[in-house]
This record gives C-alpha cells, structure tokens and sequence, in this order.
C-alpha cells in the first residue's frame, strides 16, 4: 500500500523537491502535504506547482508559545493522516512531547556526519576541527537533538582552503541524492544505512 508523506520546511526546498521528484513510479510513498512555518517560504509555492498541497502555520504568530505552534502543526498532520513525516529544512526544534506522537515515523536530514555537529553551523565547525571528511546524514527523529538512529551517510573531502560557505554547497547535491534513496528504504521497513561519497 502507497504511504502518505508530509514534509515539514522552512525555506527554499530543495531537499523537499528532491524527495518529491522521487516520489514516483515505484516509489511506495507520495507527497499528501507539505507545511512551513515560514508564510512566503519558497519551497510551498514549488510544492504547489508540482500539485502538491500547502499550508503555512507561522511560528511568530504563537509569540513564545511553542506548545500552541506545536499542537496546530499536529492537528495539520493528523488531518492529513500522513505514514511518514520528513523534516527537510525546517527550523523550528520541536519538543520531545510532539515527536512522540510521531515516533518511529519522523525523518530529518542534517548537514553533518552525525554524532558529529548537532545543531547549527556545521560546516564551519569540521573546519575549525581540522576534520578531513564533512557530510549529512538522515535519521529517525528522536527526542534527542539531532540524536536518533542514522539511517543514512554522504560523505565528501574537505579540501583545503575550503570556506562553510563551499562545504555547503558541496554537500547539497549529496543532501538531495541521499535523503531519497533513505526514504524509499524506509518506508519498506529497511534500517539499515545508506552510504554514498568517499
């Protein structure tokens, strides 16, 4: 049976386009919806060119209230009844009590080589770490940041004389060729770990 696919950004999409262009054929998932908490975000004006269904909830119009953003980003979800939510690009860190409704169906794709560099500006941290390898890795969303199991490693060089701003874009193509090879094992009850790059 075809799994239903919600995916949650914040900004452009390219990993959300990527998993989208993905998404046919034999692919046992389709896209149901994608939702940003970013209202002029640019990937929900490509998702919805590619026929996909939108919505934006706006954190700021929560103020401080994260439970409040939380609980309509669930009710969206659930009226979705989406099998698989996938994080790509999205900004917002979310409480362990909203991931555990959603444990076990929650992907995100992170632009480390995790357990490495949890959080933010990661490539500039391998960098100023003198690592030689830099990457992204998916993984099942856990209450831990960043933390879950990985399903998934791109691995590149870092070169050097390399700036975060060019590990970024060496990384991107490898973000978009990993997260839907990961998804399409996943959603057929395959854990085991996807390995792309040196």
């Amino acid at each position: 049976m075809t799994k239903r696919v919600a995916i949650l950004i914040s900004g452009g999409g390219s990993n959300m386009m990527s998993l989208v262009k993905d998404m046919n054929g034999d692919h046992p998932c389709r896209p149901c919806i994608v939702i940003s908490n970013v209202p002029d975000a640019g990937g929900l004006a490509k998702a919805a060119s590619a026929g996909i269904a939108t919505l934006a909830i706006d954190h700021k119009q929560f103020g401080k209230d994260r439970g409040a953003f939380e609980d309509a980003v669930h009710d969206a979800l659930v009226a979705v009844a989406p099998d698989i939510v996938c994080l790509a690009g999205f900004m917002r860190i979310l409480s362990p009590e909203f991931m555990a409704k959603w444990d076990g169906r929650m992907l995100n794709i992170h632009p480390s080589l995790l357990p490495k560099y949890r959080g933010l500006h990661t490539h500039q941290r391998a960098i100023d770490a003198g690592d030689e390898y830099h990457g992204c890795t998916v993984h099942e969303v856990t209450a831990e940041l960043d933390g879950g199991p990985i399903l998934g490693q791109a691995r590149i060089v870092i070169a050097a004389g390399d700036t975060a701003d060019d590990l970024a874009a060496k990384v991107l193509p490898f973000e978009h060729a990993l997260y839907p090879k990961v998804l399409r094992r996943f959603a057929s009850g395959k854990r085991d770990q996807v390995v792309l790059g040196v």
